[in-house]
């Protein structure tokens, strides 16, 4: 097996899929401590579904998958940024829109005239059928990305953490709200093609949620995340190509078992500071 996967890994198509896993982590990573500080994983969910939802419509429809998906996540980013996540029907309002493009995904999907196996990648992801040309447009959204993130991150910390504060300093809360939203919406229409849109969250919010369970610094949690989900899509690709199976069951495995010894050591570290008090 091991054999096996050395060989696919010299093919061209699949290294490009490789270099394809290794973006969409980092990009993930770098926003997932912040996802989980948010409180935002039910609404991404919601953006994945908005985003299987243009994927599916651009499929039926002859356009491309990657242009709908990313035109369905900001629609929803936007719609749910819109919402105060303090507000007591925020989450009824990411349960309607996360219904309403899962339905309409449904009706597309179904309606697809071509190759079921296409159509199918949208839900479970195909990322040996990325592209070139989608791994370059891939990169580019990346930069952006990564680069707003960086640019922003204190100010979007800020927000985060300290919401009444970073108001009486005059930071637009909902602003950086929507802005972070559309930064997410983005992500999410990169990983539907990768990861499917059903198992988004595994590198947007696991990486996340591990790497929040082991430490409280901001800038240590957002650099294990990023390692985390680094591991995750790109150990899930290459144990993926032996077997043949889709590379979104062993990325959530990775990422499923990071979180769980991430958890493991957490847990550790408050018993030591029990017994040290």
């Amino acid at each position: 097996m091991i054999s096996q996967t050395l060989d696919l890994l010299s093919v061209g198509f699949v290294q490009t899929g490789l270099v394809a896993a290794a973006i969409l982590g980092l990009m993930s990573g770098i926003i997932a401590p912040l996802i989980v500080m948010r409180r935002m994983s039910f609404a991404v969910h919601g953006t994945s579904e908005l985003a299987l939802m243009g994927a599916s419509a651009a499929l039926l429809l002859g356009f491309n998958v990657n242009a709908g998906a990313v035109i369905g996540s900001i629609l929803a980013a936007i719609l749910l940024a819109l919402f105060d996540d303090s507000s007591s029907h925020h989450d009824s309002v990411v349960g309607v829109i996360m219904s309403f493009g899962l339905g309409l995904s449904v009706l597309f999907i179904y309606l697809y005239p071509g190759n079921s196996k296409a159509a199918f990648s949208l839900l479970t992801g195909q990322i040996v059928g990325v592209s070139s040309n989608s791994t370059w447009i891939l990169g580019a959204i990346a930069v952006v990305v990564i680069g707003t993130v960086l640019v922003l991150f204190r100010q979007l910390l800020f927000t985060t953490v300290d919401p009444v504060m970073a108001a009486a300093t005059g930071l637009n809360l909902k602003g950086y709200s929507v802005l972070f939203a559309i930064i997410v919406g983005l992500t999410a229409a990169q990983s539907v093609q990768i990861v499917g849109a059903l198992l988004v969250m595994a590198l947007l919010i696991t990486p996340g949620a591990a790497a929040c369970a082991v430490t409280s610094n901001p800038y240590v949690t957002v650099a294990l995340s990023t390692v985390f989900a680094l591991t995750a899509a790109v150990g899930g690709f290459v144990l993926s190509l032996a077997p043949g199976l889709p590379v979104s069951v062993f990325v959530t495995t990775v990422s499923f078992v990071i979180y769980l010894v991430c958890r493991l050591i957490g847990w550790q570290q408050k018993k030591a500071l029990a017994k040290a008090e």
